[in-house]
């Protein structure tokens, strides 16, 4: 159908991204002997009621595991092209890709161990594991722009400067780089995202590797 205006065209784009990573997961799990439970794209405006709780469009784009749905305010998108200096296509649907892979991680089980960890553990020790759910996402991000390149599906064409546009992302919204825009100091203890370099070198290792074995950031120290 006729799309128009900037919202319209956001939407529709956000659409096609995450009917593609449908396509891969589901191909992806059927690999492993697993089912693909499919997640819920929500759009919202302003604020929203989650089953995860209240959030607002301040939060960003995020995953509810209660739900299973992947919460997105159109607004981020002209955040990360005017206050985080990442814009184009492939940088909203890194974020997009990356939103799924903790979906992802929810059905493999992997959610579920982070919050019984989250009682046992200090703040500084939970932030740590944070880190390592993070970079994972970012991972199963560059695993499906791997496959999204080698298939096209819905018509999605990905090339190298689309990688380096969805890298610039995930460099932008590195912690370290935005406590030192923010704050004027770098505290690695209250990273829960990952510094500029890992976040880049997690989704360059999914794309480049394709491989759901290498995505183990859990016992790698880099």
């Amino acid at each position: 159908q006729p799309v128009s205006g900037p919202e319209s065209q956001a939407k529709r784009l956000s659409r096609v991204v995450f009917e593609g990573t449908t396509v891969v997961w589901d191909s992806l799990f059927t690999a492993m002997g697993k089912t693909y439970k499919h997640p819920i794209l929500h759009f919202y405006t302003g604020q929203v009621d989650a089953a995860c709780g209240f959030a607002t469009a301040a939060t960003g784009p995020f995953y509810c595991p209660a739900d299973q749905r992947v919460y997105l305010d159109l607004s981020f998108f002209d955040e990360l092209q005017n206050r985080f200096q990442a814009p184009g296509e492939a940088a909203e649907a890194y974020v997009i890709a990356h939103e799924v892979g903790h979906h992802v991680q929810d059905l493999l089980g992997v959610s579920e161990k982070m919050e019984r960890a989250r009682s046992q553990l200090s703040e500084s020790d939970y932030n740590k594991l944070s880190v390592k759910l993070e970079l994972q996402a970012d991972f199963y991000a560059g695993l499906w722009a791997h496959y999204e390149a080698l298939n096209h599906h819905n018509n999605i064409i990905i090339e190298r400067p689309d990688i380096d546009s969805a890298l610039n992302a995930a460099h932008q919204i590195g912690d370290d780089r935005l406590q030192q825009r923010y704050q004027g100091r770098v505290t690695p203890d209250s990273f829960t995202h990952g510094t500029s370099a890992q976040r880049m070198y997690w989704f360059k290792k999914g794309y480049d590797t394709g491989d759901m074995r290498e995505g183990n950031t859990f016992g790698d120290e880099r």
